[in-house]
């Protein structure tokens, strides 16, 4: 573990509500001296996601073996042999870096990394304007089939209950409002004794 201990910027959501949008925002702005977790998952790469980049993609029995050895902050099976987790290797590289770490992550794992670590971390739920809006945006992807995103929409039904245990929600009804907002909040966290 490094001896640099940053704070933890924890964004999590439905699928399509935005969160990607707003972290990558937030990655752009300097003054907040943060970088991206990347997470590890058990799935396949969609159109042109890059390992080491967009995810670390790791087999299913890779990924099985690490979570017996411990390797993971956390982890999820978010869909039948999908699986999705944060190593622990990942905090201690960005760390070692001296930043601050920024996850887009779900809602199960983002209360997790909360619970591990709840004086460092900002949890932030992203909320869409609602479950339509969010089937449309899912659709305009053209990324998955019609059962992918009718299964996304039933989880996000569940995932919208979980909204009252972070800290913060952002209503992400008008995008550039709710970037504003997550640089307030960020701010207001980083500057926090």
């Amino acid at each position: 573990m490094s001896d640099f201990k940053g704070k933890l910027f924890v964004f999590s959501a439905p699928s399509g509500s935005g969160k990607t949008t707003i972290v990558r925002h937030l990655l752009k702005q300097e003054r907040f001296n943060l970088e991206f977790s990347i997470s590890a998952t058990s799935r396949e790469p969609r159109n042109q996601e890059q390992h080491g980049i967009d995810y670390y993609f790791i087999s299913l029995k890779d990924f099985k073996t690490k979570i017996k050895n411990d390797e993971f902050l956390e982890w999820e099976e978010v869909y039948r042999d999908n699986f999705y987790g944060t190593l622990k290797a990942e905090v201690d590289r960005i760390w070692a870096m001296k930043k601050h770490v920024i996850f887009d992550i779900d809602v199960v794992g983002g209360l997790r990394i909360k619970k591990k670590f709840p004086d460092q971390t900002l949890a932030v739920f992203v909320k869409p304007p609602s479950v339509d809006e969010l089937k449309i945006r899912l659709k305009k992807r053209s990324t998955e089939s019609e059962d992918k995103i009718n299964m996304r929409i039933a989880k996000a039904s569940i995932e919208l209950a979980t909204a009252p245990q972070f800290d913060k929600i952002i209503k992400n009804y008008d995008l550039e409002i709710a970037l504003k907002e997550a640089e307030n909040l960020v701010d207001a966290f980083l500057n926090k004794e």
